[in-house]
Parts: structure tokens; sequence; C-alpha cells
């Protein structure tokens, strides 16, 4: 089991690695390349012209990962399902940026149409061959919590918000990477702890987005040679939620999954203060660009991000 968790990471970099420069050469030849928007961070207008849209190699390198090491079944055909959908939906995302030179693809409520229809189709799946769907393990305790028929409501909330947070933290170089590097690594090593309890083959499923998100990592690091976009994102996102989902570990994202949440809930603050009050909260958001504001180095942000999620990933594993 351990000898095939670090086959699939081990596969998934190596393929990162190889595929990542052939698709930096090809969208710079093409001219897909990221539109920075205006009212961003000054210090981000330089990044303006990098070539986006790398979670095309990330989902290749994970997907032919998996394939090579794990067991096909129906987990395995919906894991990919999720992420080739939430994909699909960043690439066209993507697409409509880059070819009409801005910073604004879908709309809001577009985006989260197509992320709402691929939510059901995922959570349907788990609740028709699962006919314990609705517990879920409760963190720090041995027992689990039956939702009931709340569950449904439940957990496509779940899954819209770690999708669309992991999306808003993809917004400096190499965080997103970093973060979902840990995130996934620590899933997987809770799953192999707890076999069987757990579903054998989505420790697979982690390591193969940390393996590809390494491989990434050395081309999207500061300073960025290529960007994921939100084709990587949302994809991402739409993995890790499948992952904690069919192991009953949606109350674990909180935790494990803290740097997501912060990111969403300053949004949310931000929004919500200066559409009642007028008032902003942070200089800007999401929080990362408030601590760019602040005067920090994006290096040095990442660092402390990463090892905030270091701390949470360590508390998530004792929690289990």
């Amino acid at each position: 089991m351990l000898e095939e968790m670090l086959r699939t990471l081990l596969i998934s970099f190596l393929i990162s690695v190889f595929i990542v420069p052939i698709n930096i050469l090809i969208f710079k030849k093409i001219n897909y390349r990221q539109y920075i928007r205006q009212e961003g961070p000054s210090s981000h207008m330089k990044k303006s012209g990098t070539p986006t849209m790398g979670g095309i190699s990330i989902i290749i390198a994970l997907i032919v990962g998996i394939l090579i090491t794990s067991e096909v079944n129906y987990n395995l055909l919906f894991f990919v399902i999720s992420i080739i959908g939430f994909g699909i939906i960043g690439f066209i995302d993507d697409y409509i940026k880059v070819n009409m030179k801005r910073n604004l693809g879908f709309s809001a409520i577009q985006k989260l149409t197509g992320q709402l229809i691929i939510s059901i189709i995922i959570l349907a799946f788990y609740i028709r061959n699962n006919p314990n769907y609705s517990e879920l393990i409760i963190p720090f305790t041995s027992r689990t919590l039956d939702m009931g028929i709340l569950f449904i409501p439940f957990g496509i909330l779940v899954i819209l918000g770690l999708v669309n947070s992991t999306n808003l933290t993809d917004g400096l170089d190499g965080l997103a990477s970093s973060i979902t590097i840990i995130v996934a690594s620590v899933l997987g090593i809770i799953i192999y702890k707890e076999f069987p309890l757990f579903d054998y083959n989505s420790s697979l499923y982690a390591f193969g987005i940390a393996g590809s998100l390494l491989g990434f990592l050395l081309y999207n690091k500061h300073p960025a040679k290529i960007f994921m976009g939100d084709i990587g994102s949302l994809a991402l996102g739409g993995g890790l939620a499948y992952i904690f989902l069919i192991n009953k570990l949606l109350l674990f994202i909180p935790i494990l999954g803290g740097v997501y949440l912060i990111e969403s809930l300053s949004v949310i603050i931000q929004v919500v203060s200066y559409k009642t009050r007028k008032k902003r909260i942070f200089l800007m958001s999401p929080i990362h660009h408030h601590f760019e504001e602040l005067g920090w180095h994006e290096k040095s942000i990442v660092r402390f991000f990463t090892l905030i999620t270091l701390a949470l990933g360590l508390i998530t594993y004792i929690g289990v």
C-alpha cells in the first residue's frame, strides 16, 4: 500500500516535470497569457503576459499517474469526472479571459451554475453507492454524526465551498500549489493510517494530486514561469472535495483546509463590510493580498501560509 502511494506520487511528479515545460512553450507560442486585474496589487502588473492554464499539465499528470497505479472502479471514474468536470468550467473561464484579453471570464452566476451541476452529479453517485452516506466522522472523536436528509444540501455547500476556496487561494506564485500539496499528502496519509475504514484507492488519488503539484511547483514558484489558472485550481478543489466526501471526512475540511477557509472568509467579510458599512476590513482581499499591501514579500507570505497548513495538517492527523 505505502509502496503504491509513493509510486503514484513519483509517476505523477515525473510526468508533471516533463510536460509543464511543453505547456509553457506551447502557450507562449499561441499567446495564451495571464491578464492581471487593474484593481489588484500593483506589484502583480509585471506578471502580465505569464503563460497560464498550467492546470492542463497538472490534470494530465494526475490522471495518468493514478490510472497506472490505481484499481479501475466507479470511485476512480467519478474522481476523474470530478477533476475534469470542474476543470472544464475553469478551462472555459480561462479561455474567455485569454481570448477577450481581460481578467474576467464567466459571470459569477454562470460559474456557480456549472459548479452546482457537477457537485450534484458527484453527490448523487456517492449517495447511490453508500447506504450510510449521511454519516460523517467527527474530528477528535471515534464517533460519527448522522445528518440524515440535511447531508444533501450540506454536501453540496461543502463541495462548492472547497472548490471556490481553492480557486481564491491561487493568487500568489506557488501559494495554491504549496498549500494543496500538504493538504493532499496529509489526506492520503490519514486514509493509509485508517485503512480499511476508508476507501483504499483514494489515498492514491491524494498522492497523485501531491505528485503532480510538486512537479508543477518547480515552475510555479516565485517568480512563476506559468500559472495554473482556473482550470487547475477548480480541478484540484473538485478532486480534494471528492476524496473528503467518499471518506466521510467533510467535517475535517475547516481544519486541514484552514487556509482555504481563511481566504474565503476574508473575501466574504470584506464584501459584507463594504456593502453594509462602506468600510473595508482588509487592505485588500483575499487575505494574502492584505499581507502584500502591508509590505510582505510574496515568498514570505507563501512560507507563512505553508507553515500554517503544516501545523493544521498535524492537528488533523491527530484528530482522526
